[in-house]
């Protein structure tokens, strides 16, 4: 089986994936009458389950509607006891470093991953396991906040597999780690 980890995010032109007060506002800046996913719609096609932070998380439990996923979410965190019960069967509280956590998802069946989250992301990228990046840098300069990336103890080589613009503005890069 072909495990595969994929970070798919946005981020600022200045690097950042949430303002100064974790706000997320700026990722609708740019009108998109016609609702296009850019690529999200393809990526949920493509994984077996989505791996992200409490934060995260719990931000997607303060959206208005229903679960937005239909793919399994495991929720990393060190402070969750339980989850709301209309989410049982569709997400799991883990706990653990990257390498363990990695394990026991596989050992569940679930091998190709959307890795979600800022901290989740870092912590991932600092261990070496991510695949593939799917960056997608809207038109703002946020100033600060949570960035996107943080110092990693070796340098991590990618190679660019394509480019696109959506809605004529947000620009998207895919890159695969090199082997």
């Amino acid at each position: 089986m072909k495990y595969k980890n994929i970070v798919f995010i946005a981020k600022s032109i200045d690097g950042f994936i949430a303002g100064k007060n974790g706000e997320l506002d700026w990722l609708h800046s740019i009108p998109n009458p016609e609702g296009n996913d850019m690529g999200y719609l393809s990526l949920m096609e493509e994984i077996d389950a989505i791996i992200m932070g409490r934060t995260t998380y719990e931000m997607v439990l303060g959206f208005d509607g229903s679960w937005p996923y239909i793919k399994h979410v495991f929720v990393l965190s060190n402070a969750l006891k339980e989850i709301p019960e209309a989410l049982n069967g569709k997400v799991t509280i883990l706990k653990g470093a990257e390498a363990e956590i990695l394990k026991a998802v596989h050992e569940l069946g679930y091998y190709k991953l959307y890795i979600d989250g800022g901290r989740v992301v870092q912590d991932f990228l600092k261990a070496d396991l991510i695949d593939e990046l799917r960056i997608t840098t809207m038109p703002i300069l946020l100033g600060g906040g949570f960035p996107l990336f943080s110092e990693l103890p070796t340098s991590s080589e990618f190679a660019h597999i394509k480019t696109e613009v959506f809605l004529g503005q947000a620009v998207q890069s895919h890159y695969a780690k090199k082997k």
